[in-house]
């Protein structure tokens, strides 16, 4: 889910995109990082755990380079602080088991460094580091440039 906000951003229903996203932070916020499950009707955590995925902050990018607004680079930040905040260990960061006691596990999975940290870093990189417009980012947030269909 976290990721569908950007796809819906880049398909051009920006207005869904934004509401989703304000959602799935809203998640974030209920224990200052998100859980793997959230129940959106009890508002409770449904699979305590938080690999280091890095979805919800892609879709923050995607929002923030096609609409301009700040607010998403704002809503970066927090999430960026709590992060750290969190996860942060002497020889890296730890993924949660539990995001409600903020329990370390002793695992780090190499997408923090290779897509997590890569969307945090392009959320205030400058605009011309990478465009929407014109690269296409795999799911392991490898930039590939489009290819015009054949005729």
């Amino acid at each position: 889910m976290r990721f569908f906000p950007g796809l819906l951003a880049v398909s051009g229903d920006l207005d869904r995109a934004m509401r989703l996203q304000h959602s799935a932070f809203s998640m974030w916020q209920a224990h200052g990082i998100e859980p793997e499950a959230w129940d959106y009707r009890a508002r409770t955590v449904v699979s305590p755990g938080y690999p280091l995925r890095p979805e919800i902050i892609e879709s923050a990018w995607y929002l923030y380079r096609l609409t301009g607004d700040r607010a998403w680079r704002d809503m970066g930040r927090t999430m960026f602080d709590d992060f750290v905040r969190h996860t942060r260990t002497d020889s890296g960061f730890a993924a949660l088991a539990n995001v409600v006691t903020k329990e370390k596990k002793d695992d780090m999975e190499s997408f923090v460094l290779a897509e997590t940290f890569k969307y945090f870093y392009l959320l205030y990189a400058d605009p011309a580091t990478r465009d929407p417009a014109t690269t296409v980012l795999t799911t392991e947030a490898h930039p590939l440039r489009p290819v015009a269909a054949p005729p």
